[in-house]
C-alpha cells in the first residue's frame, strides 16, 4: 500500500471536494482518498499516478502547485468561468444603456451617469448570475460569498473595458450592430489572464 499526495488547482467548494472524491475512488487500485480544497490524499496500491493525474484533470481540475502559462486545461477552465462573468455583466450593463437608448430617450441623463449606472447594473446581474450558479452547490449564502469574494476585480476590469471601448467607438451609452461583438470581445479577453492567474496559482474558481 502506497500513500500519495496531489496539490490540486481550481477547487473551491464541497462540490469540488465531493465531486474529485467519487472519481478517485473509482480507480481501480484506489483504497482511499482523502479530499479537501486544494489537496488529494490517497491510498492506493502500484503505480497509479497517471490514472490518477487523468481523474483530477478529467474532473475539471488541475495537479501540482508550480505556476506557468501554458497549461492549456486551465485556460480552457477559466475561459469557461469568464463566459459566464461576460454573460452576467453584459444582462445589466446592455439592458441599462438600451433602456435609455430606445425607451428613456429624454431622460436628461448624461452619457457618463448612463455609463456609470450601466457598470454597476452589470456588476449586480454578473454578482447574481454566479450566485444562483454556485448555489446549487453550495448554498445561496455561500455562493454569494464565494461570488463576489471571487469574481469582483474580474467583473470591475470587464465592465470598464467594455465601457471604455464603447465611449471610444460610439462616444458612449450607444449599442450598434458593430460596436456590440467588439465590446464582449474586449470585455472577455481583458480578464482572462487574471481569471486563469487565479485558478492555476490558488485554485480559486468553481462553477
Amino acid at each position: 500500500m502506497e500513500t500519495s499526495t496531489y496539490d490540486v488547482g481550481g477547487m473551491s467548494c464541497d462540490g469540488c471536494v465531493s465531486k474529485l472524491s467519487t472519481a478517485l475512488e473509482n480507480i481501480p487500485g484506489v483504497k482511499s482518498s482523502n479530499v479537501e480544497v486544494g489537496k488529494a490524499i490517497i491510498d492506493h496500491e502500484g503505480d497509479l499516478n497517471e490514472e490518477i493525474s487523468a481523474a483530477i484533470v478529467s474532473c475539471g481540475f488541475t495537479v501540482g502547485s508550480d505556476f506557468s502559462w501554458s497549461d492549456s486545461a486551465v485556460w480552457k477552465k477559466s475561459a469557461h468561468n469568464t463566459k459566464w462573468c461576460l454573460i452576467g455583466c453584459s444582462i445589466g450593463d446592455f439592458g441599462t444603456i438600451a433602456f435609455f437608448q430606445f425607451m428613456y430617450t429624454d431622460s436628461g441623463w448624461s452619457t457618463m451617469s448612463i455609463m456609470i449606472l450601466a457598470i454597476i447594473n452589470g456588476l449586480l446581474t454578473s454578482i447574481a448570475l454566479e450566485t444562483a450558479i454556485l448555489s446549487k452547490q453550495m448554498g445561496l449564502f455561500e455562493g454569494f460569498k464565494v461570488a463576489i469574494g471571487m469574481s469582483f476585480i474580474s467583473m470591475i476590469a470587464m465592465e470598464s473595458a467594455m465601457n471604455i471601448t464603447d465611449y471610444l467607438m460610439t462616444g458612449g451609452a450607444m449599442l450598434t450592430l458593430w460596436a456590440v461583438p467588439i465590446m464582449l470581445i474586449v470585455g472577455f479577453i481583458t480578464p482572462w489572464p487574471y481569471n486563469y492567474w487565479r485558478l492555476k496559482k490558488y485554485g480559486v474558481s468553481c462553477h
